[in-house]
């Protein structure tokens, strides 16, 4: 009913008072990584759910890298308007980021811009904090935490990885160490075992991933006293995505647009740490 409602407030938005059709704006295109998992494909439409509440009128689709339908060039391709801006729902900087959804983008016949990805920035931090106030979060001696991440081999998403964590703990006043799920190093288990070796008896694992699915479930088996869930549909994640259109629709005339397979995702410009 939420999309229905959307759908309907989006078409009205286009049409002035005098009855004439207003320029269209960018549509928003969300870039999922996709799941087996069908808690994630569920978790994220409630989220996008949650941005079309918060910017009534403006076109929200889903697009998804694989696994999951749609995929985003056939997102793409349904558009009815030929600009976009594509928002990786993705927390750090990787190849999902850097190539696969520049190339996609340059495939397809829609003028698009890429976002940031997610993270860092504090509005993450807001949205961990609460989640493990949720799972129960008591600060006592020997506290700490792991922020369990998927993983990439992409240094600059260990750097954007280690920025959240580091803000975490400034939130949260203990040691949070982040660790992966997979690809990257330390593992979540290396992780809780180092923190315990150090005196850290009550140890938290911070489930640092945007839907529940397979690594977000094997991260919290490792938790020696409580996980968090996965951010979701939290507030502050739809509002981040919103802000991440805003950045890329301020800085139109300097960005690059991916129109045409001419256009190769290798020049692509990446913008600095995220803010």
């Amino acid at each position: 009913m939420n999309r229905i409602s959307s759908q309907l407030a989006s078409q009205l938005s286009l049409v002035a008072l005098d009855g004439r059709r207003r320029p269209t704006r960018p549509a928003l295109v969300v870039v999922a990584h996709g799941s087996r998992d069908p808690r994630a494909l569920s978790t994220v439409r409630t989220l996008l759910d949650r941005v079309r509440e918060l910017r009534p009128g403006l076109p929200v689709h889903l697009g998804h890298i694989e696994l999951n339908a749609p995929l985003l060039p056939d997102t793409l391709a349904a558009l009815d308007t030929d600009e976009a801006v594509l928002v990786p729902l993705l927390l750090s900087r990787g190849y999902h980021v850097k190539r696969d959804i520049p190339e996609m983008a340059a495939e397809s016949g829609v003028r698009a811009r890429v976002a940031k990805a997610l993270g860092p920035h504090p509005l993450l931090v807001e949205a961990l904090y609460d989640r493990l106030m949720e799972a129960g979060w008591a600060d006592t001696p020997g506290t700490a935490v792991v922020l369990a991440a998927a993983g990439s081999r992409d240094p600059e998403s260990k750097v954007d990885a280690g920025r959240t964590a580091s803000a975490l703990s400034e939130r949260l006043g203990v040691p949070v160490v982040p660790a992966y799920a997979t690809t990257a190093a330390p593992r979540v288990s290396d992780a809780v075992q180092a923190l315990t070796a150090r005196g850290h008896h009550r140890i938290a694992v911070a489930s640092y991933f945007t839907a529940p699915g397979r690594f977000a479930t094997e991260c919290a088996a490792t938790a020696p006293w409580m996980a968090s869930a996965p951010l979701g549909p939290h507030p502050a994640m739809a509002r981040l995505i919103l802000h991440r259109y805003d950045q890329c629709m301020a800085t139109k005339g300097a960005a690059t647009y991916l129109r045409g397979a001419a256009n190769s995702a290798t020049s692509h410009q990446q913008p600095a740490l995220a803010t």
